[in-house]
């Protein structure tokens, strides 16, 4: 399977390497769904690394963190410094220096809070929407060119498959990782 490349990003800057191996691929017992979620995994490799080349193709080049900081704004505006830590479960402080950078470059406001001075808010500017926008028509554009190389039967198939995975995934708590 192939997967689009990027000369400048290297394999740390997309995924994480497990400790005691660098696959994080699970072997299993060889039954279907575990042959199934090999299959599934190596897609979302594929699915990340396209993702992660076409936001860096936006006209402003954002680390995951500062994409991950705006898209958390923009799902629930005006959180202040502790929400958004909590909802990238980074510190304070490394949260902090990120709004910091992404208010210099203009992306994100500093604002006291209207009914709790002590409390600053954070919200998304005009510009922080427009990369956000940006950044999004790109993936889709990235991920329409690949769909469109699938038959149509396979694309219904494929959003059926995404549809049922969301729903069972929202029913199931994960499980933790199965030792040998």
């Amino acid at each position: 399977m192939g997967c689009p490349q990027d000369p400048d990003l290297t394999e740390s800057d997309v995924f994480v390497t497990l400790p005691g191996g660098a696959d994080d691929r699970a072997e299993g017992s060889g039954d279907e769904s575990s042959a199934g979620a090999r299959e599934i995994a190596d897609a979302v490799e594929c699915l990340a690394n396209l993702w992660s080349l076409a936001a860096q193709e936006a006209a402003v080049r954002l680390s995951l963190h500062q994409l991950r900081a705006l898209r958390a704004l923009e799902a629930a505006p005006e959180l202040n410094l502790t929400g958004l830590a909590e909802r990238l479960d980074i510190g304070l402080p490394t949260a902090s220096r990120l709004c910091d950078r992404l208010e210099a470059a203009g992306m994100l406001e500093r604002a006291l809070h209207p009914r709790n001075r002590r409390e600053v808010q954070l919200r998304l500017t005009g510009q922080g929407r427009r990369v956000l926008g940006d950044v999004a028509r790109r993936r889709t554009q990235a991920l329409a060119g690949v769909l469109a190389h699938m038959a149509p039967a396979e694309r219904a198939a494929l959003v059926r498959g995404m549809r049922a995975f969301l729903r069972a995934q929202g029913e199931a708590p994960p499980r933790p990782p199965q030792t040998p």
